[in-house]
Protein backbone atom coordinates (compact mmCIF):
# COMPACT_ATOMS: atom_id res chain seq x y z
CA UNK A 1 0.00 0.00 0.00
CA UNK A 2 1.55 3.46 -0.99
CA UNK A 3 -1.32 5.79 -0.87
CA UNK A 4 -0.70 5.86 3.28
CA UNK A 5 -4.48 5.10 3.55
CA UNK A 6 -5.52 2.06 5.51
CA UNK A 7 -5.80 -1.22 3.70
CA UNK A 8 -8.75 -1.69 5.38
CA UNK A 9 -10.46 1.95 3.62
CA UNK A 10 -8.38 2.34 0.59
CA UNK A 11 -10.71 0.38 -1.74
CA UNK A 12 -13.53 2.23 -0.27
CA UNK A 13 -12.31 6.00 -1.27
CA UNK A 14 -10.97 4.50 -4.38
CA UNK A 15 -14.92 3.53 -5.01
CA UNK A 16 -16.28 6.71 -4.05
CA UNK A 17 -13.74 8.90 -6.31
CA UNK A 18 -14.44 6.37 -9.24
CA UNK A 19 -18.50 7.28 -8.14
CA UNK A 20 -17.53 10.88 -8.07
CA UNK A 21 -15.87 10.89 -11.28
CA UNK A 22 -18.64 9.55 -12.95
CA UNK A 23 -21.05 11.64 -10.95
CA UNK A 24 -19.22 14.38 -12.15
CA UNK A 25 -18.97 13.44 -15.92
CA UNK A 26 -23.11 12.54 -16.43
CA UNK A 27 -24.19 15.82 -14.28
CA UNK A 28 -21.48 17.93 -15.86
CA UNK A 29 -22.81 17.04 -19.24
CA UNK A 30 -26.55 18.35 -18.67
CA UNK A 31 -27.20 21.80 -17.51
CA UNK A 32 -28.14 25.71 -19.44
CA UNK A 33 -28.07 25.26 -23.35
CA UNK A 34 -25.13 26.96 -24.81
CA UNK A 35 -23.01 26.67 -22.22
CA UNK A 36 -19.92 24.93 -22.54
CA UNK A 37 -18.06 22.54 -19.30
CA UNK A 38 -15.79 25.55 -18.80
CA UNK A 39 -18.40 28.14 -18.76
CA UNK A 40 -20.46 26.20 -16.32
CA UNK A 41 -17.76 25.75 -13.80
CA UNK A 42 -16.89 29.16 -14.03
CA UNK A 43 -20.99 30.20 -12.81
CA UNK A 44 -20.75 27.42 -10.33
CA UNK A 45 -17.35 29.08 -8.68
CA UNK A 46 -18.51 32.40 -8.53
CA UNK A 47 -21.93 31.72 -7.05
CA UNK A 48 -20.12 30.52 -4.53
CA UNK A 49 -16.93 32.53 -4.77
CA UNK A 50 -16.92 35.83 -5.59
CA UNK A 51 -15.70 38.17 -6.39
CA UNK A 52 -13.11 36.37 -8.05
CA UNK A 53 -9.87 36.86 -9.90
CA UNK A 54 -8.99 35.21 -12.98
CA UNK A 55 -6.29 33.22 -11.97
CA UNK A 56 -7.90 31.98 -8.22
CA UNK A 57 -10.96 30.54 -10.99
CA UNK A 58 -8.76 29.00 -12.69
CA UNK A 59 -6.47 27.04 -9.90
CA UNK A 60 -9.97 26.59 -8.19
CA UNK A 61 -11.98 25.12 -11.64
CA UNK A 62 -8.59 22.87 -12.44
CA UNK A 63 -9.15 25.07 -15.88
CA UNK A 64 -6.14 26.45 -17.63
CA UNK A 65 -5.68 30.00 -17.44
CA UNK A 66 -6.23 30.98 -20.94
CA UNK A 67 -8.96 28.66 -20.81
CA UNK A 68 -10.69 30.62 -18.34
CA UNK A 69 -9.61 33.77 -20.23
CA UNK A 70 -11.98 32.54 -23.02
CA UNK A 71 -14.24 31.47 -20.98
CA UNK A 72 -14.79 35.03 -19.33
CA UNK A 73 -15.27 37.16 -22.36
CA UNK A 74 -17.94 34.73 -23.79
CA UNK A 75 -19.44 34.91 -20.14
CA UNK A 76 -18.95 38.51 -20.44
CA UNK A 77 -20.54 38.90 -24.15
CA UNK A 78 -23.91 36.99 -22.67
CA UNK A 79 -23.93 39.56 -19.94
CA UNK A 80 -23.40 36.55 -17.38
CA UNK A 81 -20.28 38.05 -15.67
CA UNK A 82 -18.63 41.49 -15.31
CA UNK A 83 -15.03 42.21 -14.61
CA UNK A 84 -13.76 45.46 -12.47
CA UNK A 85 -10.54 46.87 -11.54
CA UNK A 86 -9.04 44.84 -8.31
CA UNK A 87 -9.46 46.93 -5.36
CA UNK A 88 -6.39 45.17 -3.80
CA UNK A 89 -4.25 45.62 -6.74
CA UNK A 90 -5.58 48.15 -9.97
CA UNK A 91 -3.75 46.03 -12.68
CA UNK A 92 -5.65 43.32 -12.07
CA UNK A 93 -9.20 42.49 -12.44
CA UNK A 94 -11.72 40.91 -10.43
CA UNK A 95 -15.11 38.99 -11.56
CA UNK A 96 -18.46 38.77 -10.40
CA UNK A 97 -21.89 37.62 -11.71
CA UNK A 98 -24.73 39.50 -13.07
CA UNK A 99 -28.46 38.87 -12.81
CA UNK A 100 -28.56 36.38 -15.68
CA UNK A 101 -25.64 35.04 -14.92
CA UNK A 102 -26.91 34.11 -11.57
CA UNK A 103 -30.05 33.27 -13.44
CA UNK A 104 -28.43 30.82 -15.59
CA UNK A 105 -25.99 29.08 -12.89
CA UNK A 106 -29.91 28.00 -11.25
CA UNK A 107 -31.28 26.64 -14.34
CA UNK A 108 -27.90 24.62 -14.44
CA UNK A 109 -28.82 24.04 -10.64
CA UNK A 110 -31.77 22.94 -10.98
CA UNK A 111 -31.56 20.86 -14.09
CA UNK A 112 -28.98 18.86 -11.59
CA UNK A 113 -31.02 18.61 -8.86
CA UNK A 114 -33.98 17.21 -11.13
CA UNK A 115 -31.36 14.77 -13.03
CA UNK A 116 -29.60 13.57 -9.67
CA UNK A 117 -33.95 13.38 -7.43
CA UNK A 118 -34.91 11.29 -10.31
CA UNK A 119 -32.17 8.83 -10.48
CA UNK A 120 -32.81 8.11 -6.93
CA UNK A 121 -36.05 7.60 -7.42
CA UNK A 122 -37.10 10.64 -4.88
CA UNK A 123 -35.12 8.80 -1.94
CA UNK A 124 -33.04 11.74 -0.03
CA UNK A 125 -31.89 9.26 2.78
CA UNK A 126 -28.62 9.68 3.63
CA UNK A 127 -28.57 12.71 1.03
CA UNK A 128 -27.61 15.28 4.02
CA UNK A 129 -24.50 12.68 5.36
CA UNK A 130 -23.42 12.59 1.65
CA UNK A 131 -23.42 16.82 1.58
CA UNK A 132 -21.53 16.51 4.40
CA UNK A 133 -19.00 14.15 3.61
CA UNK A 134 -18.75 15.57 0.17
CA UNK A 135 -18.38 18.87 1.35
CA UNK A 136 -15.58 18.00 3.67
CA UNK A 137 -13.83 16.58 0.53
CA UNK A 138 -13.97 19.53 -1.32
CA UNK A 139 -12.62 21.88 1.07
CA UNK A 140 -9.57 19.18 2.14
CA UNK A 141 -8.46 19.24 -1.49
Amino acid sequence: MTSGVPAADERGWADLADLVLALGQRVGARGHPGLTGPERAILRHLAHRAPATPSRIAAATGLQRANVSAALGRLQARGFIRRQADPADGRGVTVRLTGPGRAAHQLVRRECAGLLAAAAADDATGLDAALGLLGRLRDGL
